[in-house]
């Protein structure tokens, strides 16, 4: 959520900065794109290659995390540029052959955001929670009184989740799910936080995928206390596990990616760990397997993971394998990465394998 810059408002202006804050949002609220799913494309044919005992199969894909900073004014001003390269960068890619074939988009507020993702070149695209969906799974908890309504915890909401899920894929199933009133803390309340949930089907793979994307309660820009918006953190955390486990399934593979809010917070990070097993994150997986994994980001110290908002975890279905294969960042102001958000995008390359089935016996 925004980071706002108090320089902005005057001394005599500032005891009505909540309300010029809202009255932004609001002018500022665009409405979602319609979704597009269950959209066979060209980009989305897989070659499958076969291990050299002829025993497995296996093709690869890969998913970009990125938090484009798609505020509206008075949160950001003047991001309608940045917003459109992103997405002419990435329209470039795809007609080059070499775009992810699965984008999960963060703070996707403003309609400069909106457009920027709804523009881009994937076939099926999904989003949610909007701004006024109501919460279905029940809820464990909530944030205790009193509410820091100056701070932004109206108990009602002026903007969505941001979330998207984009795919070369079909989508086959979607759904989505906000936190819900008073499980957040401070600016954080003003978008309606939550997750987006999506089942993708890559050709020639047994079974379907599933994806979850979500965006967690800031810590310092929530300008709340370490400890409120630790414990808004915490409930979401809860969230998180509940709908993976209502909506999802041990049985297929799974990525769960997004903004976790989590860099260098070890509290946050462990409470995380503890609702997330048995998803591996992907930092630590390559780093334990630096063989196995093509590292292209240059990543400082022992837990790289603890340097980041932005992760991606993944685990295995019954029956089809996934691990990652290479990491690499997009967005970053590398040459030919141009730096246009807060954040830099993560991109990881998964591959996929499975059993070749065995011949059926002729009668």
């Amino acid at each position: 959520m925004p980071v706002l810059d108090h320089r902005r408002f005057s001394p005599s202006a500032r005891r009505w900065r909540p309300a010029v804050v809202m009255l932004g949002l609001l002018a500022g609220c665009a409405s979602l794109p319609p979704p597009r799913t269950n959209v066979m494309s060209a980009r989305a044919a897989r070659p499958i290659a076969i291990s050299a005992d002829g025993l497995r199969h296996s093709t690869t894909f890969d998913v970009l995390t990125f938090n484009i900073e798609g505020l509206g004014w008075p949160a950001r001003s003047g991001r309608g540029p940045s917003l459109e390269r992103i997405g002419a960068v990435l329209r470039a890619m795809a007609a080059r052959g070499d775009a992810p074939d699965v984008v999960m988009i963060q703070e996707m507020f403003s309609p400069a955001a909106v457009r920027a993702v709804a523009g881009l070149d994937y076939a099926n695209m999904v989003t949610g929670p909007s701004r006024t969906q109501r919460k279905q799974l029940a809820g464990a908890g909530v944030m205790p009184a009193p509410y820091r309504w100056k701070k932004g915890e109206l108990g009602l909401h002026l903007a969505g989740s941001g979330l998207a899920i984009l795919s070369a894929f079909p989508i086959l199933d979607t759904r989505s799910e906000p936190f819900g009133r008073r499980r957040c803390a401070g600016f954080d309340c003003l978008s309606n936080k939550g997750m987006l949930y999506a089942r993708i089907a890559v050709p020639g793979v047994p079974g379907t995928i599933a994806l979850f994307n979500t965006h967690l309660n800031s810590q310092g820009a929530s300008r709340v206390s370490p400890k409120r918006h630790a414990r808004a953190h915490r409930l979401q955390v809860e969230e998180l596990g509940k709908f993976v486990a209502a909506v999802g399934s041990p049985d297929v593979p799974t990525v769960l990616g997004g903004d976790f809010n989590m860099r260098g917070s070890a509290i946050r990070f462990e409470r995380f760990r503890n609702v997330t097993e048995p998803f591996e994150i992907v930092h630590e997986w390559c780093t334990d397997q630096p063989l196995r994994c093509d590292t292209r980001i240059s990543w400082d110290g022992d837990e790289p993971w603890m340097d980041t908002q932005d992760l991606q975890l993944f685990e295995s279905g019954a029956d089809v394998q996934i691990i990652p294969i290479r990491v690499e960042a997009m967005f970053d102001g590398s040459a030919g990465s141009p730096k246009l958000s807060d954040h830099d995008g993560f991109r990881v390359t998964y591959r996929v394998s499975w059993r070749t089935p065995a011949p059926t016996p002729r009668p």
